[in-house]
């Protein structure tokens, strides 16, 4: 991603055709300073393939690229058509001239005419995208497992079996309980059997991360007997000892239904052979692990981040969209700079039966910009924390606390998939 500034560019916005693919990742590349295989590469032109593609050319040079593609992303109380913006990318013979800007002036009006009210994407450098509407939805804990010992739990693991299962059954087998996620968890995107075996399981071996740090193959491992839906799975890696290294695992993604289930396969990714340490970039800030370990210090939280980044780009079809936990009944003043139909006073009238956004010009309960309300949206921050950041203003007492507790949901909103 690189910087920007507001003054609109001399070049062309237009599509980029499926002959200018390798001009678009030969851009990419240059702007993030990567030298892939080629295996990796011909991964990323079918995802740019893919996807929806807007270019910046000046004259027939490709001076700057924005993809998108079309995925579905898990709100509260539903799912909402989503554009997952990826590879943006500008020549640094082109910063600072506006190249940004307008591809994602280009963004906004594709997803009015496609029906996506959401953006989403995840950000190599938060300082830029705030400016354009995003905020950070989700947030996401790095954690190390210290398996030179076996991992002591305070409850009893689920008894039933575990299993191995091929990579390449896996699409269908996951499919059920990942599926179920989406309905308790906000944040998360639909899957297809190609997104499952390219951006899940890599069953072609083709992405980054797997040619780096000795790590093997994808391994997916089962909670319960073949035919019935799994009570958890997870897809992991692992990586013996060797050259000075200790063994590790690292963990891709684990779903289970239940805390009885997570502990049987926090359990076993602990107890692999000739492996002492147990790694997973991304967990959600409120996974049961942090409580079930008998023993805190064998479980340690590396690292914390924003991961998912929210854009409402039609606001009243957002908030109308999901769900609320509470009724709330309130004006709130809106600025968004980038989409003025989305600025404005507006009266939000919203409780489990619905929710209402109608226009008002009654004196405001709060304010604050649509990059704020992004944040909020999936249930994953609190707007009063916000408020005392000095980034939203309350006017009317506990206004804002009303807001907070109608936004809330039981899970907080997790992405542990970089899209």
């Amino acid at each position: 991603m690189t910087s920007d500034d507001h003054a609109r560019p001399s070049t062309d916005i237009r599509d980029i055709p499926e002959a200018g693919l390798d001009q678009a990742l030969d851009l990419a590349y240059l702007a993030f300073h990567l030298k892939p295989g080629d295996k990796t590469r011909r991964y990323h032109r079918e995802l740019l393939e893919a996807s929806a593609r807007i270019g910046v050319y000046d004259g027939e040079q490709l001076a700057g690229l924005a993809a998108a593609h079309r995925l579905t992303l898990s709100v509260p109380g539903g799912q909402l058509p989503c554009a997952a913006v990826d590879f943006v990318s500008v020549a640094p013979t082109h910063r600072r001239r506006g190249a940004l800007t307008a591809m994602m002036d280009e963004l906004w009006r594709r997803c009015a005419a496609e029906g996506r009210p959401l953006a989403c994407l995840w950000a190599s450098e938060s300082a830029i995208y705030g400016r354009f509407g995003f905020g950070a939805a989700t947030e996401a804990y790095g954690i190390e497992i210290d398996s030179s010992r076996p991992l002591a739990l305070r409850i009893a693991p689920d008894r039933r079996p575990l299993r191995l299962i091929d990579p390449a059954d896996a699409p269908a087998v996951l499919a059920p309980r990942y599926d179920a996620s989406l309905a308790h968890r906000a944040g998360r995107f639909t899957r297809d059997e190609e997104w499952w075996r390219k951006q899940v399981l890599d069953l072609n071996g083709a992405r980054m991360n797997a040619e780096q740090d000795g790590f093997g193959a994808v391994r997916v491992v089962v909670l319960g007997a073949p035919g019935e839906v799994p009570g958890g799975y997870a897809v992991y890696r692992t990586r013996g000892t060797g050259e000075g290294r200790p063994g590790r695992v690292a963990v891709e993604e684990l779903e289970a239904e239940s805390a009885p289930a997570a502990a049987a396969l926090w359990s076993y990714l602990a107890s692999i052979d000739l492996t002492t340490t147990v790694v997973v970039e991304a967990r959600p800030a409120d996974d049961p692990l942090l409580h079930l370990v008998a023993d805190r210090d064998q479980v340690r939280v590396t690292g914390q981040e924003p991961a998912l980044w929210v854009r409402l780009v039609d606001v009243r079809a957002a908030l109308t969209a999901r769900s609320w936990a509470s009724p709330v009944d309130l004006v709130i003043e809106l600025s968004d700079p980038a989409l003025p139909a989305n600025a404005g006073r507006f009266r939000l009238t919203a409780g489990p039966g619905g929710a209402t956004w109608t226009s008002t010009a009654e004196a405001p309960d709060i304010t604050l910009n649509v990059r704020e309300l992004g944040s909020c949206y999936l249930g994953g921050t609190r707007l009063r924390n916000l408020v005392q950041a000095g980034l939203a203003s309350e006017h009317t007492p506990g206004a804002v606390r009303r807001l907070d507790t109608a936004l809330e949901t039981e899970w907080l909103p997790f992405t542990g998939e970089n899209s």
